[in-house]
């Protein structure tokens, strides 16, 4: 038996959660879970559905395309496999999250395989080395920005993904480049909790404000900088003994752990961007 997932959005409307489980039992899918929200802020419907049965011929499109039938105008509604996800890395120096992905993928311990890494120095190229993934280098010094961003869309181009991961890239995307790609195609990890403390130095910048708590956001990239849809986020408390240093060496494990959760998420379909703001499952 074959498992998929549902993914349902439409405008809400009466009896949608009835179509839709009745158009599952009518093509002989088996509901494993199922899980519906509704925005009320703007009367939105959003379900996602856990089904296994028999795929063959066609027979999850017919579904698909009765469900797309029956729901109000606007609505979307599509199959994903439960398959591993290809993930590309961006980074520039620090280890700590890359490291905790490819441990991960090595270990099994998350369902993706990290296709390359690509940094704009070759610190990190021994650590990939050692789980034999490929490492491109595409330098920015000496360079404009645009011709820097040119050099990595064509090296981006050379792995085939699902999402591009920003494990501590340290270089701001202009709004052209980010706009090379799908909406929801690019996850980056936020050292502060947004929408406190963006852009350079966050920790600094809570050091200078004597904040209680330091945190990290996973959002979406967006062509606003640190904008994007947020999809994990978490804290942890500090006091006046934290110096900026030390509160940035805290940080490092909020941040491993919140990418953790939002990938997590995310590689699983249980993600849906509404806006700028996203309906996590």
């Amino acid at each position: 038996m074959e498992r998929r997932i549902l993914l349902t959005e439409c405008p809400d409307a009466k009896g949608l959660i009835a179509m839709i489980t009745g158009a599952c039992f009518r093509h002989q899918f088996n509901i494993i879970k199922n899980d519906q929200f509704v925005s009320e802020a703007d009367s939105r419907f959003f379900m996602r559905t856990e089904i296994e049965g028999d795929f063959e011929n066609g027979n999850g499109d017919r579904m698909v395309d009765e469900i797309l039938s029956s729901i109000p105008a606007g609505g979307r509604c599509r199959l994903e496999p439960e398959t591993r996800k290809k993930i590309l890395i961006l980074v520039t120096k620090e280890p700590h999250v890359l490291g905790d992905l490819l441990m991960k993928s090595y270990s099994g311990a998350m369902p993706i395989d990290i296709v390359g890494v690509i940094g704009n120095y070759s610190v990190l190229e021994d650590l990939t080395a050692k789980f034999n993934i490929p490492y491109v280098t595409v330098s920015h010094e000496g360079i404009s920005r645009e011709e820097h961003e040119k050099r990595m869309l064509e090296a981006i181009s050379k792995f085939e993904s699902d999402y591009i991961v920003l494990a501590k890239y340290m270089r701001i995307l202009s709004p052209e480049f980010v706009n090379h790609f799908p909406k929801g195609k690019m996850i980056n990890i936020h050292h502060s909790f947004l929408p406190a403390f963006m852009g350079a130095k966050p920790y600094q910048q809570a050091f200078d404000r004597g904040v209680k708590i330091i945190g990290a956001t996973a959002h979406f990239v967006t062509e606003s900088l640190d904008e994007g849809p947020i999809i994990a986020q978490d804290v942890i408390k500090v006091n006046h003994n934290y110096s900026a240093e030390s509160m940035a060496r805290a940080g490092r494990d909020v941040e491993r752990m919140v990418l953790d959760r939002a990938l997590g998420r995310v590689i699983a379909d249980k993600v849906f961007i509404h806006g700028n703001k996203t309906v996590v499952f």
